[in-house]
């Protein structure tokens, strides 16, 4: 009897021992962790959240310019320029405050078009980096007013240029000249998809694809897509003033060249001492990093109709260059 109960006792206690070491094992290596280095692992931009570079435009960026920057002088009245505060890593001077660019005018008014998405706030850094010359909007964007363009809502002769994905002779009418600033069509949409979602830098989440299981996102490329082709081909076909096309795979392979035929169009003399500091400083904080996911977004139909667009509009515009 005695000895039947030190066997049941002796069960008990290796039963009570297996369990603990399952449940400490369990807690060492439970799903939560697993999932979370897995997530991290196939989106690789989500280790970045908590990097400042990708907070998006709520906080101060740091950027490092290579000259001050300045309004050109203008005919325009000093009360009919939008004043703006200058930020400290900005060091925004006004025309009145500075000697060098109070003897340069540029002919006209020159727009920067685009559709969304296409690499316009990264070539305005670009150009503000180049010259030391503000660079207008016709649209109000606080993000960017806060970090790095303070002449949002500038549409004068005192910027260098004037952003704007509008069109129609409304859009054109202020302006002599234009840049037309052109991207793949299937990387300007997805650009926009994120900045939409995620702001200038972040991004839209896998779940947003998905959304009423896809026909969002399948709404949003159709959408989009006309969108892109009206937008370069009006500029294109109907703006009665001198246009330079640049293509957004240009800018990126050939960024020299390429800055340089825009400067030349705009008949702003280059400065090589901040034209080289600017190839340096070429990144800046306005262009989204790369991201992968494990799925493509892109059905064969969407990529078919893009290709079809893409093949129409770069042979129109080719002809342009």
């Amino acid at each position: 009897m005695i000895l039947q109960s030190w066997r049941l006792f002796g069960v008990s206690v290796i039963i009570i021992i297996y369990i603990c070491s399952v449940l400490l094992f369990s807690i060492n290596s439970s799903p939560r962790s697993n999932q979370k280095n897995e997530r991290i692992e196939r989106f690789s931009e989500f280790a970045n959240f908590h990097n400042s570079r990708f907070r998006g435009f709520t906080s101060k960026a740091n950027i490092r310019w290579c000259n001050g920057l300045k309004y050109l002088k203008t005919n325009v009245p000093n009360n009919m320029i939008t004043t703006v505060s200058a930020l400290s890593t900005n060091k925004v001077a006004t025309t009145e405050d500075t000697k060098d660019n109070a003897a340069y005018r540029i002919p006209g008014l020159t727009a920067l078009a685009s559709f969304p998405g296409s690499g316009n706030t990264w070539l305005r850094y670009l150009l503000q980096q180049a010259t030391g010359i503000l660079t207008g909007s016709v649209y109000k964007d606080y993000g960017l007013l806060k970090t790095g363009f303070p002449a949002e809502n500038v549409r004068n002769s005192s910027v260098l240029l004037v952003k704007t994905h509008e069109f129609g002779p409304k859009a054109w009418d202020p302006f002599t000249k234009a840049i037309l600033l052109v991207r793949d069509p299937e990387k300007a949409i997805l650009a926009e998809f994120n900045r939409q979602s995620g702001g200038h830098i972040g991004f839209a989440s896998p779940d947003r694809y998905k959304r009423t299981k896809g026909k969002y996102w399948q709404k949003f490329v159709l959408k989009n897509l006309k969108m892109w082709e009206a937008t370069n081909l009006s500029w294109a076909r109907d703006f009665s003033g001198n246009i330079k096309v640049v293509f957004y795979e240009d800018l990126v392979g050939n960024l020299e060249g390429t800055l340089r035929g825009i400067l030349n169009f705009l008949e702003f003399p280059i400065n090589e001492e901040l034209f080289s500091c600017t190839l340096i400083r070429r990144e800046g904080v306005f262009r989204r990093k790369k991201r992968f996911l494990n799925f493509d977004p892109f059905t064969i139909s969407m990529r078919s109709m893009i290709k079809q667009k893409k093949l129409e509009v770069y042979k129109y515009l080719e002809n342009l260059k």
